[in-house]
């Protein structure tokens, strides 16, 4: 098998967005604020939108199904069975996301009969304007009546001055634990890792969505709430600056994350080679190949775990971004 280079993907989003993916990728089209990379997830709601195809046409998502173990490997088959564990987005935010939240594991499987909630992950790789910032976790603990109060008057301005609000950069690497209540700011371009769902509760509707009813996955804010972590976040230890680390692999996140998914930036002048592993690959500089793949800034590459001799050659700069290590 051989890595595969794959197209822009970009399901219809509420928010605006999408020019610094048009100019990563090289093209003229700003199609939207998201492009899911290698995607085997679809949105909630719609079971075709979000599923990346191959060159050949087929579904990224039926290819691995059809033959799991030479894209996946025996020992991620074993533990997750033909479920990649993993979704990658370029997330480009033309304007300041809502506040909302994610599901955890268990509260998915206790109300969505799902394996996984939504764990994720930011890499920024780009800013414009003069405040790129993000919100993560409240600053002090909200009581329960609270939270309620402020979604039911749709408090915009609470919710954000409740967040811990602070500046990136590009380098920087934000980790979002299921429950966090946060917000990504205008102009703040990522790559993001997640869990393989779509699963999203968002407090903050008003402006964003149609009504209150597409904000809570179908539970109402009632039962949607329970999942929300009201405690105060110290967002020291999920915040990392990693500009200045030009290693040939930098660890972008500590092992908190390991149980939801991996990613190393790769620096290459010359030759490395990769150790097998399903991943997908995202070339922020340079040129370079990857097997018979092309590479150049903008590439997005799925690589199967049975790729032949995956050796990245070229002076270049990506973006790796793996599956959770198996427990």
């Amino acid at each position: 098998m051989d890595a595969v280079a794959v197209g822009a993907n970009q399901p219809r989003q509420f928010y605006r967005g999408g020019a610094a993916i048009a100019r990563f990728r090289g093209t003229a089209d700003a199609a939207g604020p998201e492009d899911w990379v290698a995607s085997t997830t679809s949105r909630f709601g719609d079971a075709d939108a979000g599923l990346s195809r191959l060159p050949d046409g087929r579904l990224l998502r039926d290819a691995i199904a059809a033959d799991p173990v030479p894209w996946l490997g025996p020992g991620h088959v074993a533990a997750f069975g033909d479920d990649t564990a993993l979704l990658v987005k370029l997330l480009d935010a033309g304007q300041r996301l809502p506040v909302h939240h994610h599901p955890s594991d268990a509260f998915a499987a206790a109300h969505l009969d799902c394996r996984h909630g939504k764990t994720e992950a930011w890499v920024v790789i780009g800013t414009e304007g003069p405040d790129p910032v993000v919100y993560l976790g409240f600053r002090e603990d909200v009581p329960p009546g609270v939270v309620e109060r402020w979604v039911s008057e749709q408090d915009s301005a609470a919710m954000l001055a409740a967040l811990n609000r602070f500046p990136v950069s590009p380098g920087d690497t934000v980790f979002v634990p299921a429950g966090t209540p946060h917000a990504i700011g205008a102009g703040v371009f990522i790559v993001e890792l997640q869990q393989p769902t779509d699963f999203s509760i968002t407090l903050e509707w008003r402006g964003f969505l149609p009504d209150a009813d597409a904000g809570h996955l179908g539970l109402g804010y009632a039962a949607a709430l329970r999942g929300l972590d009201r405690s105060a976040r110290d967002v020291a230890p999920l915040v990392r600056a990693t500009r200045g680390s030009v290693r040939t692999s930098v660890a972008l996140f500590d092992a908190v994350a390991d149980p939801y998914f991996r990613a190393d930036r790769l620096h290459v002048s010359g030759h490395v080679d990769l150790d097998p592993s399903f991943a997908v690959l995202i070339v922020l500089e340079g040129t370079g190949s990857l097997g018979p793949v092309a590479l150049r800034r903008g590439s997005t590459v799925v690589v199967p775990h049975g790729a032949d001799a995956p050796v990245l050659t070229g002076d270049l700069v990506a973006v790796r971004c793996r599956p959770p290590v198996r427990s």
